[in-house]
């Protein structure tokens, strides 16, 4: 096992612990919650699990999937140049508008959330999560260098 596995094994883990938590919460937290509790008590576990995602997000996983995704780039030796290449660049290039527009859509819905904008907040949890696959489609495209 080299450094570098060690690296994409932590860029992974994040990238699962995110989608893999996107789709729990959508899948099996929000769905019990709603048949399980009265709203009053629905809106306090929602919260403080949208709150635990958050920190999570914002200590753990960014940093991680920053670092790693950065350190990985370099030792591919990709260039701002290479990223409007075919191949590698191209599909790298979209994973990263992606990734970012993925963030910006979960800050957003946390915003919404908020100030109480339900229809809002639902549908950019729903751009986050589907945009997430999306990167983890083109990560599982990223031809080997």
């Amino acid at each position: 096992m080299t450094w570098w596995s060690v690296v994409r094994f932590l860029h992974v883990l994040g990238a699962a612990l995110w989608v893999g938590g996107q789709l729990t919460v959508s899948l099996v937290v929000l769905p019990l919650a709603r048949r399980l509790l009265d709203p009053e008590r629905r809106a306090g576990v929602l919260s403080a699990v949208g709150r635990r995602f958050g920190l999570f997000t914002v200590a753990a996983f960014l940093p991680v999937q920053l670092a790693t995704g950065f350190a990985i780039a370099v030792h591919k030796g990709v260039t701002w140049a290479s990223l409007a290449e075919p191949g590698y660049g191209r599909v790298l290039a979209a994973k990263l508008l992606l990734f970012c527009l993925v963030m910006a859509a979960a800050g957003l819905h946390g915003l919404a959330i908020g100030r109480g904008l339900a229809r809002t907040a639902r549908a950019l949890a729903v751009a986050s999560l589907v945009g997430s696959v999306g990167i983890i489609l083109l990560a599982a495209a990223l031809p080997a260098t």
